[in-house]
């Protein structure tokens, strides 16, 4: 892949073990020094929130990185920036064939939650929804507030008996009809 493209897609870096975060850093500062922002258009590491147990028995939602050890990037490629980028301390290098990069399809894109795609949703507070995808998937709440903007909302879900506010995004959730919920007399 010598030639240049036009269009921005997203590939994939390897980086050593717990460098992401100060790859992602790097890569930001290299952006902005070098007036890269009209090639490499955005920088992402996915993460998820996942239900971690602490030794004293607590439980608790924590992030998560989905993919450790890989960073994403949106870029227009070209030889340039393939050397600006792999030159960066932390990476090992592009995910393709002799580290030159391959770009992601459509449906990894989606799956990685790289894009935001805007979810035609009519959400409201005192909603009853169905988590159906994600770590709580499984789980039934109620909608407390929602943020259009973000496509977000804060669900009140019950965990390990206990009421708790969890951030879902509108493509993991579906709205269920209020009599499927059961909610304890204490909440309401």
């Amino acid at each position: 892949m010598a030639t240049t493209d036009t269009e921005p897609k997203w590939y994939i870096l390897h980086t050593y073990s717990g460098y992401e975060a100060m790859v992602k850093e790097s890569l930001l500062r290299l952006i902005e020094n070098n007036n890269l922002g009209d090639s490499i258009v955005d920088v992402k590491i996915p993460t998820e929130q996942t239900i971690e147990e602490k030794a004293n028995g607590k439980k608790k939602v924590v992030e998560r990185k989905l993919l450790p050890c890989y960073v994403f990037i949106k870029m227009i490629y070209s030889n340039q920036l393939w050397y600006l980028v792999t030159n960066t301390r932390g990476v090992t290098g592009f995910v393709g064939p002799q580290g030159r990069p391959i770009p992601m399809k459509e449906d990894e894109i989606r799956k990685m939650r790289l894009e935001d795609y805007v979810v035609d949703a009519d959400f409201k507070a005192g909603d009853s929804v169905s988590i159906d995808n994600g770590p709580l998937e499984g789980f039934i709440g109620v909608i407390k507030e929602v943020n259009a903007q973000t496509q977000r909302a804060k669900v009140n879900i019950t965990m390990f008996g206990r009421s708790q506010d969890v951030e879902v995004e509108y493509v993991q959730m579906q709205k269920i009809s209020a009599d499927a919920v059961e909610i304890p007399a204490d909440e309401e």
